[in-house]
């Protein structure tokens, strides 16, 4: 059954989106940026979002049209904390605007941190006292602190080492400890751990379109997804597990994530795909990624 998820976040709102734009409330600050996704009209007018702390502006001379640089209001700091709140789950984390327009937290990706937190609660009641999490592709850690706060012990992987720094300050923002930070490539890492014998019992896979590991390794997607998965499949404990797939890519849909995924794991007992979205203030909805997790 596909299911759209839309999770609810104090500390974020999508206000407008439309014309190739979002903007967006983190915290007690809105930011504008683009979003190619958003194809209809804005709903708000100009006065609305000139009113934006902080506005991303595109670099023309780029190839990227993901890179640019930011206008900020003399108010606005180049840092800040927001919160998410979910049961006994409490997540402190660090935004900072970057020159790829990201601010360091994909908000629709809470939904997933709630399937997490209560996988690994799941598994702490059937007897098994620290379920061990991998998340890969990890980037700021969301779901990495999600599977600590819920008791797993957790391997955090990305290839960014200022990424990774970025996450272990999340870490320390939440009041946890006791992730294992891992600067490398994932998929060298998940052949290293495959010829090791080892087993977890939860992955949460998160990978980019494109992007290169931490020694120049190249991966695409539409390449590589395969392989990854099936070193996944080595990896996962045959019972009591879980997995959470998720895709960014426009164009590519849950319905392949689920047959990836069935083609490496089997069918699994329980299962849940579909969009991960938001609503603006017109009720107009836009997606922001595709997702696939079982249960087994």
């Amino acid at each position: 059954m596909i299911e759209q998820l839309s999770p609810s976040i104090n500390d974020y709102e999508l206000i407008d989106c439309g014309e190739g734009e979002k903007l967006e409330r983190f915290g007690r600050f809105v930011v504008r940026r683009p979003e190619p996704q958003a194809i209809w009209r804005k709903s708000l007018g100009d006065r609305e979002w000139l009113r934006a702390d902080a506005s991303f502006l595109r670099d023309a001379k780029s190839k990227s049209e993901d890179r640019g640089e930011w206008r900020l209001k003399p108010e606005m700091p180049s840092r800040w904390i927001v919160g998410y709140d979910y049961r006994d789950m409490h997540l402190r984390m660090r935004l900072a605007l970057t020159s790829f327009k990201h601010v360091g937290i994909f908000p629709e990706q809470a939904a997933n941190w709630n399937f997490i937190y209560d996988s690994v609660g799941e598994l702490r009641r059937k007897g098994i006292e620290r379920p061990k999490v991998l998340n890969l592709f990890a980037y700021t850690g969301g779901a990495t602190l999600a599977a600590c706060a819920a008791g797993a012990e957790t391997t955090h992987v990305d290839s960014v080492k200022q990424v990774v720094t970025w996450a272990k300050e999340n870490m320390v923002q939440s009041s946890m400890d006791g992730v294992r930070w891992i600067v490398d490539d994932a998929m060298k890492f998940v052949q290293r751990e495959v010829r090791r014998g080892n087993r977890y019992h939860g992955i949460i896979l998160d990978p980019p379109a494109y992007g290169r590991g931490a020694n120049g390794e190249k991966w695409v997607l539409e390449e590589n997804i395969c392989d990854m998965l099936e070193c996944c499949a080595s990896l996962l404990a045959e019972r009591d597990a879980f997995l959470v797939f998720n895709l960014y890519s426009m164009g590519l849909s849950s319905m392949l994530a689920r047959t990836a995924v069935h083609q490496a794991f089997g069918a699994p007992q329980m299962e849940q795909m579909g969009e991960l979205y938001f609503e603006d203030r017109s009720h107009k909805q836009i997606p922001f990624g595709t997702y696939y997790r079982f249960r087994r």
